[in-house]
């Protein structure tokens, strides 16, 4: 059966799982520096599936301005290279023996702008998702049996308190990754 304090911790474990998968697009948005976490968005046709791509390959960031993946299966190279080449995130990879190259091309003030928006959009989605996980609470606090109307009350108040303290977690979050986006 249901209690206030169950509701209310599942509903924090739904809304962190919000701010985490917005925290993990941040991380996929490419700002100034390489991240092996650019690539985790990159899906690679292989075996007949499309799997992940630190599944199929090592993605490493020597330098601030390039990433080396290097695949498991040395034969897949190609397939790897297709699936950088055509994952939308404006890369030129080329192939050098068994190991791929992505230079990271200077960002212009334009492109700087598209990927915030898309930081915005990302930020948004993780919203909807705290404020779905505090809807889904709330009904089920109206629909408890046996509990006075002044500890739903109260319970939905703490709701709401965890809900602002999770979207105050996203837009934190945001905010950083536009200030590195912006910055030069």
């Amino acid at each position: 059966m249901n209690t206030i304090q169950s509701i209310l911790k599942d509903c924090r474990a739904a809304m962190d799982k919000g701010v985490e998968a917005a925290k993990r697009e941040f991380a996929s948005v490419r700002s100034g520096k390489a991240s092996p976490a650019m690539l985790d968005t990159v899906k690679v046709e292989m075996y007949g599936q499309y799997m992940a791509m630190n599944q199929v390959a090592n993605v490493s960031a020597p330098e601030p301005r390039l990433l080396v993946v290097t695949p498991f299966d040395k034969g897949q190279v190609k397939a790897v290279e297709k699936a950088i080449r055509e994952s939308n995130l404006g890369l030129d990879p080329s192939v050098q023996g068994h190991i791929i190259r992505v230079p990271l091309p200077a960002m212009n003030e334009q492109r700087r702008k598209e990927l915030a928006k898309q930081v915005h959009k990302y930020a948004e989605d993780g919203r909807i998702a705290v404020r779905h996980a505090r809807t889904n609470a709330r009904d089920l606090l109206k629909k408890l049996d046996g509990v006075s109307e002044d500890e739903v009350k109260h319970a939905e108040k703490d709701l709401q308190k965890l809900h602002d303290e999770e979207i105050a977690k996203i837009d934190a979050s945001m905010k950083a990754k536009e200030a590195e986006l912006l910055e030069v």
